[in-house]
Order: C-alpha cells, then sequence, then structure tokens
C-alpha cells in the first residue's frame, strides 16, 4: 500500500494528489476503478466472452465424446447448470455486500478470514493464469494451420502465440467499455455461427433423426460420465468472473447477480443445445467414433456437408477469434485480482494503481503480460525437440493451463460457498437467508465432489498414463498455491495485523488506510 498521507476533509497532499474525478492519484495512476463503466450488456458480453462457445463446441465436445465415450452430454450440461444455479444464489447475494475486484478472495475473506482469503488470492491468480496460457497454445497452433492452409506460409505456433499476447497487452490497458464493446462483437459472432450450425443439423440430421436419446438417464452411464462432468464444468468458466467487475459497474448490487444468472442458464441451455446438436447430425450412435476419428476437427466435418466450404472457412477463422476474445477476458480478470491484491498489501503496493487516462489496472496487466510471455516461450523451447509434433503446443499447453484452471475454478467455487454460509451466520442473518445457506451448502458438496474426480482423473484429462507424475505434479500446482497464499496470509497477520484485517474490505480499505494517515486519527 502507498504510505503517503492524505486529509479526509480532501486536501490535496504532496504524494497522492487529487484528480480532476475525486479519486486519490499517486504520480499518474489512481487507486480506485473507475465506477460506472459498465451496464447490464457491457458485464455480460465481458463475462461470456470467456466462455468461448464456438472453443467448446468445436473442442471441449468433441473431446468429451471421443475421449469418455458419453452420449448424455447435453444432460450433463443441465446438470451443472442446476448445480451452479444453486452456486450462483450464495455467490450472487454476496455479492450485494461486497463490491471488490478480489471476487472470490475477497468473499471467503469475509466468510473464513484474511488468512484463507491470502490463499484464495493466489489460486485465482493461478488458475485464471493457467487458462488464459493454456489457450494461447490453442490459439498459436490454429493460425499457424490456418496460414499453412490458406497461404501455404510456414509459421511456428509460437510467433502468432506472442502476437496475441501483444495484442491483448494492448487492447487491455484502454478504458474497459471499450474491451466489453471488442468482447461483445466476437461474442455475438461465435454465437451466431453456433445457432446456425445448430439449425442446419435439426435441418438436416443423421439417419436417427431427432432424436432426444442424449437426454436420457440411461446415457449417463459408465466410468467415464465423473470424467465428463470435469470436462464440461470447464466450459462454464467465466461466468463467476461477473462480481470481479462489480466496482467498474453501474448499480452493481443489481446488475452482478443478474448477469451471472443470466449467464449460467444461457451457458447450461446454449452448450446442452448445442451438444445435443452435434449428436443429431452425427446421429446417437455414431457421435462417439466419429468424435474419436475427427477429434477437433468434428465440427468442422459436420458443417462442411451441410453449409459448405465457406462457411467451414470462416468458421475456422472465427473459432481463433473467438479464442482471443476469452484470453482478453481471463487477462482483464487477472489484471483486476492483481490490483485487488496490491490494493491491500497482499501483492506490492504498485498493483495497488491504475492508470489515471483509462482506469485500467496497468501493473497488473503487465505482471499479465509478462508472464504469458514467459509460458508461452518456455513451451516453444520446450517443444523445439518434439519437431515431428506441431500438435505439442495443443497437447501440453493448452490441456495442461485449461485443466489446472478449471480445478482451481472448481475449488474457489466450493470454498465461496462454504464461506457464503459462515459470513451469513456470524452476521446474524442465517434464518433471512436460510433457502440462500441451503442452496450454497449443496452447491459446495456437489462442487467438492467434481473437484475429488478431477483430481482422480487429472490423468485421463490431461493425456498422461495413470503412472505419470503429471497426474500429481499439475493439480499440485493449484494446493501448492494455496499453501504459499496461506503461508503468506499468516505471516502477515503476525507481523502486520491492520493489514491482515484489511484482506477482502476493497475500497474499504482504501478509505481505512486514508483515515489512519490523516492528521488527528
Amino acid at each position: 500500500m502507498a504510505t503517503g498521507s492524505s486529509s479526509t476533509s480532501g486536501t490535496r497532499s504532496r504524494s497522492e494528489p487529487t484528480g480532476d474525478n475525486g479519486i486519490s492519484t499517486y504520480k499518474g495512476q489512481e487507486r480506485a476503478l473507475r465506477a460506472g463503466r459498465l451496464g447490464t450488456a457491457g458485464l455480460l458480453l465481458s463475462v461470456l466472452a470467456a466462455t468461448g462457445p464456438l472453443m467448446v463446441v468445436a473442442g471441449v465436445m468433441p473431446t468429451t465424446y471421443g475421449v469418455m465415450g458419453v452420449v448424455g452430454q447435453p444432460l450433463l450440461f443441465l446438470i451443472l447448470g442446476v448445480v451452479l444455479a444453486l452456486f450462483s444464489f450464495g455467490y450472487a447475494e454476496m455479492s450485494r455486500h461486497v463490491h471488490n475486484a478480489g471476487a472470490f478472495y475477497a468473499y471467503i475473506s469475509r466468510g473464513l478470514g484474511g488468512t484463507a482469503g491470502a490463499g484464495a488470492a493466489l489460486v485465482a491468480l493461478v488458475a485464471y493464469s493457467a487458462l488464459q496460457a493454456g489457450l494461447y497454445g490453442m490459439l498459436g497452433f490454429e493460425v499457424s494451420g490456418l496460414l499453412q492452409t490458406y497461404f501455404e506460409v510456414e509459421v511456428a505456433w509460437w510467433l502468432p502465440a506472442l502476437v496475441a499476447v501483444a495484442a491483448v497487452a494492448v487492447l487491455a490497458w484502454l478504458k474497459i467499455d471499450l474491451n466489453a464493446r471488442v468482447l461483445g462483437v466476437l461474442l455475438l459472432i461465435e454465437v451466431a455461427l453456433v445457432v446456425i450450425f445448430d439449425i442446419a443439423a435439426v435441418a438436416d440430421p443423421a439417419k436417427e433423426g431427432l432424436s432426444l436419446e442424449a437426454f436420457h438417464l440411461d446415457t449417463l452411464s459408465g466410468a467415464g460420465v465423473a470424467t465428463s462432468l470435469c470436462f464440461c464444468i470447464a466450459a462454464f468458466t467465466g461466468f463467476e468472473q461477473a462480481p470481479v467487475y462489480a466496482e467498474e459497474t453501474s448499480r452493481p448490487q443489481v446488475v452482478v447477480a443478474r448477469v451471472m444468472f443470466f449467464a449460467v442458464g444461457f451457458v447450461a441451455v446454449f452448450f446442452a443445445l448445442s451438444s445435443w446438436a452435434l449428436t443429431v447430425a452425427a446421429g446417437p450412435s455414431g457421435i462417439v467414433p466419429a468424435a474419436r476419428e475427427q477429434s477437433a476437427g468434428l465440427l468442422f466435418h459436420l458443417t462442411e456437408s451441410r453449409l459448405g466450404g465457406t462457411f467451414t472457412d470462416v468458421l475456422h477463422v472465427l473459432f481463433v477469434t473467438g479464442m482471443f476474445a476469452a484470453v482478453l477476458s481471463f487477462h482483464n480478470v487477472v489484471a483486476r485480482y492483481a490490483f485487488a491484491m496490491g490494493r491491500e498489501g497482499l501483492l506490492p503496493a504498485a498493483f495497488g494503481r491504475t492508470n489515471t487516462a483509462t482506469g485500467a489496472p496497468g501493473t497488473g496487466s503487465l505482471l499479465q503480460t509478462v508472464v504469458s510471455v514467459v509460458v508461452v516461450v518456455g513451451f516453444a523451447v520446450a517443444d523445439d525437440g518434439k519437431a515431428g509434433d506441431p500438435t505439442a503446443p495443443v497437447l501440453h499447453l493448452f490441456t495442461w493451463g485449461g485443466n489446472i484452471g478449471a480445478l482451481g475454478v472448481i475449488l474457489l467455487m466450493a470454498t465461496a460457498s462454504v464461506a457464503v454460509i459462515v459470513f451469513f451466520a456470524r452476521r446474524g442473518a442465517a434464518r433471512a437467508q436460510t433457502w440462500r445457506i441451503a442452496a450454497s451448502a449443496l452447491a459446495a458438496v456437489a462442487l467438492l465432489a467434481i473437484a475429488a474426480y478431477t483430481v482422480k482423473d487429472f490423468d485421463v484429462l490431461v493425456g498422461a498414463g495413470p503412472d505419470s507424475a503429471l497426474s500429481w505434479v499439475l493439480p499440485g500446482i493449484i494446493f501448492l498455491a494455496a499453501a504459499i497464499g496461506v503461508a503468506h496470509g499468516a505471516i502477515l497477520r503476525s507481523r502486520d495485523p491492520e493489514a491482515h484485517a484489511r484482506i477482502g474490505l476493497g475500497n474499504e480499505a482504501f478509505q481505512l488506510e486514508k483515515a489512519s494517515s490523516s492528521p488527528g486519527a
């Protein structure tokens, strides 16, 4: 945190002048995110962009069908929609009481204490960074393939990946409402293309017709169902980001909760219908063999026979722009987590300031850019010896990063559900919030079960052998982050109890510091 003093009467100090907007500034940087930048539409588009609709339909769904052999994937999306709706009841209610860019860790701090919150903060940074870095692998690989196919130009995957890192870095420094417009346009195009495929599949089904077999309970049998849940829940990642933007949202008490519920409902129904459309196009009996044969090319194979080569070419290009939208969305989230942590003393104070021109958390954004460059270059160097395996960045960076991140988010949601229960119980509001507490308890149990299966089957999720060290090293990254964060919180509590007490307070922490440093405080 900055150490400069300022008066509670608004007097401008030498070290922290007040800008024209009334926000405390320091050397061209602000110490608060700009309020009122996002409305319902802007927030919703920013959140949904992270789910990557086209990426899920073209990548996650065929992989789940092919690897796990579970035809009932559409039903799984609906079941997970119910679980995440239960989670959202308590999580959304917390958003009415706590407005903090640290979202997960702020809520966990308010319920379970600052030490637990410090652990959650580091888990959030690692999880969302892993998700973003993993997408760079897939994006670079796809762009490299497009250049080879259409221009006969051979480019290593890491070059377009680094170009994407640079483009994201530039956009992330701009105003968040401009980011929302970019994300919104890309998202709407993605959704439109998937809807066109869904309609084409229904209009021209396989020989089994418009079968609803994929929604039958008996399709959810066999050893692959639990692991399929792990695959499918990763597709929802993004909806939980709405509270991260609460400080930049107009009427956050209303808008954040509204966006969360709409996002969960939309994702569940949209993905259920789209995964069903795949079974209609290939046939319930043919979807698993087709997915195993075509892998990530399944959607493009099915569209080419129904909608032609031009549409499929456009789909390939929009597949890339959809991933770009997702990495930009994750980048913005990580930057805001870093900002919240810097403001509350969990990271150096420089991270707790924003750029005066745009209101963007510039230092946090720069950190995430550096991390992304290091990860991409690291994987490029590591895969250089595997020149005969062009899918290495996808199989490694994408699958490792995606599953590490998904595990972290699942554990954060489960812990936040427990924090909701404790938060309202301590406030004496347990009776008034009975049904939300009950929903949070059910969600916590379901999410912990999914997390347990995720850890148990991590070797399957990342394509490693059952005896591979990756099956415990990769999920261990999340647990190591939690342990380091908790240790940091415990040390902070011992050495600086006042700073520890500010964890999770957001702007309230800044106001407390401002008051304590003013003359006569």
